[in-house]
C-alpha cells in the first residue's frame, strides 16, 4: 500500500551516492533527467498484476490496475498512487511540458500529457528503467 502523502519523508542523497546505488542507464534517467529510447523497456509488455515501484527508492507510484498501452514505447499510466508524484513544468523543447518525479527521492519519472484514457484523460508516459515492477 502506498504511503499516504503526509508519511511521505523524503529522501535526500549525495551525486556520489547515487552513483553507488544506481546503474548508470538508472541514474542519467532519475537524476539528470535522461529520457531512454522508445521501445526499450521491458515493462512495456508488462501484464501482471502488481505494482510500479520508483526505481530509486521503492516508493509505490502505480499499480497494474492504472497501466494502459498507449502506442507511445513506454510504459503509461492513466493516474497515479496519491501524493506519489510531484510536477514541474519543463522547457527543455519549444513547449512547455508537465514532468513528474517521486515524491520521495526526487527522481525524474516521464511527463505527463492530457491524451490518456477515462477516466482522468491523463497518460502518465514513464521511463521504464525509472521504475521496478512487484507482482502481486
Amino acid at each position: 500500500m502506498a504511503d499516504k502523502p503526509s508519511e511521505i519523508v523524503k529522501i535526500v542523497k549525495t551525486k556520489a551516492e547515487w552513483k553507488a546505488l544506481l546503474s548508470p542507464e538508472r541514474y542519467a534517467i532519475l537524476r539528470e533527467e535522461d529520457t531512454e529510447r522508445a521501445g526499450s523497456s521491458e515493462l512495456n509488455h508488462e501484464k501482471r498484476a502488481g505494482q510500479y515501484v520508483c526505481a530509486g527508492c521503492d516508493l509505490p507510484l502505480f499499480t497494474s490496475a492504472m497501466k494502459f498501452d498507449s502506442g507511445t514505447g513506454w510504459p503509461s499510466f492513466f493516474t497515479t498512487l496519491p501524493g506519489a508524484v510531484e510536477t514541474k513544468k519543463d522547457f527543455k523543447i519549444f513547449l512547455p511540458r508537465t514532468e513528474y518525479h517521486c515524491a520521495r527521492c526526487g527522481g525524474h519519472q516521464g511527463h505527463v500529457f492530457d491524451d490518456g484514457p477515462k477516466p482522468t484523460g491523463l497518460r502518465y508516459c514513464n521511463n521504464g528503467l525509472a521504475l521496478k515492477f512487484i507482482p502481486a
